[in-house]
């Protein structure tokens, strides 16, 4: 007889994560062999950059700490009894949500003529759409999370396979077909209607059309601390990206972006683990199986990902040509650099952290980490110009993993044992560090 398969909260997630990046990168790969221009796509890729430049940090913050919220807040005591019935927590994290986008758009709106990019101070492209897109596209974040909370990993799954095979189908088929860039955005907005569609009908039906003033000030004085650590952290790579763009021509914006792109399964997977493990930590009666639980996943990540970016380091050149076309291989050596984002990426003391509500130590961490980013940044682009900014972010986003775990373990009295298998990270980071130190290739400035 065939054991039935359990999926679980953390593997639907992670996969949905997996799917998200496919598409985008289908995506990309399809402009590039397409008729359109390396301007085309950088006004596309600047498209993109700047609605994440915009929302990441917020969005992050505010589904981060709902996660803890969702059974465990003095605005509804109550819920620990009533879990599977409707959330007036969603329905409250939703108008945050709606709020900001709104807010971002309208002002937007007003500030469009203004904005000015490119080294030639050209005028943002397809401003209107971007504005659409951001008010559309940053609330529908909370539908994966929906089901999360409420124990439904296949249907993470089902909706992640069917909305992004659709989101491939209706963003690149009309520009293959010659009908430019402008139909493939009009296909990208069209994909995100129909998900906030899809949005409303799930906070219809789980969640309770009930406005808590209460409820949002405890959202929002918990989340406040993750919104600015995410900015904080984020900032360095998106700081970098604002400089390209505003320095560079759009050409060159395109071949950054491309580079600048971590590798997929190591963010997805690993942003994937830590969401769906904060609702874990918010009880410290079930902490040291939280803990074990973490290290285990993580472990699993670890055997996974490190030898792909073993693989990846001595191909990548290659893989850059065949997928990009020749016009992207100074793309392959920022991504070359960016692999060794593993060895920090994963570590997660911040999980814990945030799963406790202790997030106020996580920003401080992140203050230290873009005022140190900043500087060596600074002294890296002398000797090797973009390459440099990846190389500084590589140092510093392990700097503060390092100062986590720290305070993880004198603070808290959580030793790095109880959820990191030591043993295997360390033989698994000395390798890929030894690796990319001797390969023989010299770091190309674009």
């Amino acid at each position: 007889m065939l054991k039935r398969i359990t999926i679980s909260n953390i593997f639907g997630l992670q996969v949905f994560q997996v799917l998200r990046f496919v598409s985008f990168l289908i995506i990309s790969i399809a402009f590039t062999k397409s008729t359109l221009s390396l301007k085309d796509i950088g006004d596309y890729e600047l498209l993109l950059f700047i609605a994440s430049t915009l929302s990441f940090f917020w969005v992050t913050g505010i589904i981060q700490s709902l996660l803890p919220l969702f059974n465990n807040n003095n605005s509804y005591p109550f819920r620990k009894e009533q879990l599977n019935k409707k959330s007036p927590e969603i329905f409250n994290s939703f108008l945050i949500l709606l709020f900001i986008s709104a807010l971002l758009a309208l002002l937007g709106f007003f500030l469009k003529d203004s904005i000015h990019v490119y080294k030639g101070g050209e005028q943002l492209p397809y401003a209107n759409l971007l504005l659409l897109y951001i008010l559309l596209s940053n609330p529908i974040c909370l539908i994966e999370y929906i089901y999360l909370l409420y124990n439904k990993p296949t249907h993470i799954l089902y909706y992640g396979m069917i909305t992004f095979t659709l989101q491939v189908l209706v963003v690149v088929y009309p520009v293959i077909i010659g009908l430019g860039l402008i139909t493939g955005i009009w296909g990208l907005l069209l994909i995100t209607f129909l998900r906030f569609i899809w949005l409303i009908f799930l906070i219809r039906k789980f969640a309770v059309i009930r406005f808590s003033w209460p409820f949002i000030k405890e959202h929002i004085s918990l989340a406040m601390p993750l919104v600015i650590s995410t900015l904080l952290s984020g900032s360095a790579q998106y700081i970098d990206g604002i400089l390209v763009s505003a320095k560079f021509p759009p050409e060159n914006f395109a071949i950054f972006r491309f580079g600048a792109k971590e590798m997929p399964l190591l963010v997805t997977l690993a942003s994937g683990l830590n969401n769906a493990m904060l609702s874990q930590f918010n009880s410290r009666l079930r902490l040291k199986n939280s803990l074990l639980i973490l290290k285990k996943k993580s472990l699993r990540l670890m055997h996974i990902l490190f030898p792909i970016s073993i693989l990846l380091l001595f191909f990548s050149n290659d893989i850059f040509a065949a997928m990009f076309t020749k016009r992207f291989s100074h793309s392959a050596d920022v991504f070359m650099v960016y692999l060794l984002l593993f060895v920090s990426r994963l570590l997660f003391p911040q999980t814990i952290l945030i799963g406790l509500k202790k997030t106020k130590i996580v920003m401080m961490a992140s203050m230290l980490e873009i005022i140190f980013n900043v500087g060596l940044t600074l002294l890296m682009i002398p000797t090797y110009g973009i390459v440099g900014v990846a190389v500084a972010t590589v140092i510093i986003f392990l700097i503060e993993k390092i100062v986590l775990i720290i305070y993880n373990y004198y603070k808290l009295g959580i030793k790095p044992t109880e959820y990191i298998s030591l043993q295997w990270y360390f033989i698994y980071s000395s390798v890929l560090v030894t690796l990319f130190v001797l390969i023989d290739r010299r770091i190309i400035n674009v």
